[in-house]
């Protein structure tokens, strides 16, 4: 079944979580099924990021703990999220990117009247830590598109330049080899635990994030594909 015709395939106002450490590849997953899906992926990261730019309350409030590689608090994760899974877009489904990342999250989550966990197609994407911290201290971004790269597995055609708009690429705080760690420890400590909260409520699939892109992918979409 194609992305066009598609529709069903998602319980309405329900979707897809993606669990996982930083750097398994999530977003770019999420986004592939996203588009094959027909429904909008949301990202936290990227929602913050705008808050960010446009100097919003929230983004002047994130900024700092972002860019010291902190997590942002939950009661103002949920909202952001809230707010955004009520809109028009969302009412077939939709594909969770970054969130949840902590138990109250998730019981957020499970408190916006969509339904019981059973509901959700949940994926644990797990990917080995010393190639997690290769993809991680390897990225580097463009700050005026947000064009991501990496040093290694997606090297600009000209180096530290974007390819779409030749802007300098720059390499996050957040993605600096100490801040890494960190935020590696931080995901044991706080979100791994979700995955055991999940396995209690829903069929969670665990993924092998370090295979190429098309196999992860032809994974997923098996799993959330309804049999003609």
């Amino acid at each position: 079944m194609d992305a066009a015709s598609s529709e069903g395939q998602l319980p309405a106002r329900r979707g897809v979580i993606f669990l996982g450490p930083p750097g398994a590849g999530k977003g770019t997953q999420a986004a592939r099924l996203a588009a094959h899906l027909g429904v909008p992926r949301i990202s936290t990261g990227d929602m913050l990021r705008e808050a960010i730019a446009e100097g919003s309350p929230l983004g002047k409030e994130a900024d700092p703990l972002m860019e010291q590689g902190k997590l942002v608090p939950d009661d103002l994760l949920i909202a952001l999220i809230q707010e955004r899974i009520t809109r028009d877009d969302c009412a077939r489904g939709f594909i969770l990117d970054g969130f949840p990342r902590t138990l109250a999250q998730a019981e957020g989550l499970a408190r916006m009247g969509l339904g019981d966990a059973s509901g959700w197609a949940v994926f644990e994407v797990h990917v080995p830590r010393e190639e997690l911290l290769r993809r991680l201290s390897g990225r580097r971004w463009c700050p005026k598109c947000q064009a991501t790269y990496h040093v290694t597995s997606r090297p600009p055609k000209q180096e530290g330049v974007c390819d779409l708009d030749g802007t300098p690429l720059v390499q996050r705080e957040d993605d600096k080899e100490a801040v890494v760690t960190r935020r590696l420890r931080d995901y044991d400590e706080r979100t791994a635990p979700l995955v055991a909260y999940y396995r209690e409520r829903a069929d969670v699939r665990r993924v092998k994030g370090d295979r190429p892109m098309d196999a992860v992918f032809a994974d997923l979409k098996a799993a959330v594909e309804i049999p003609a």
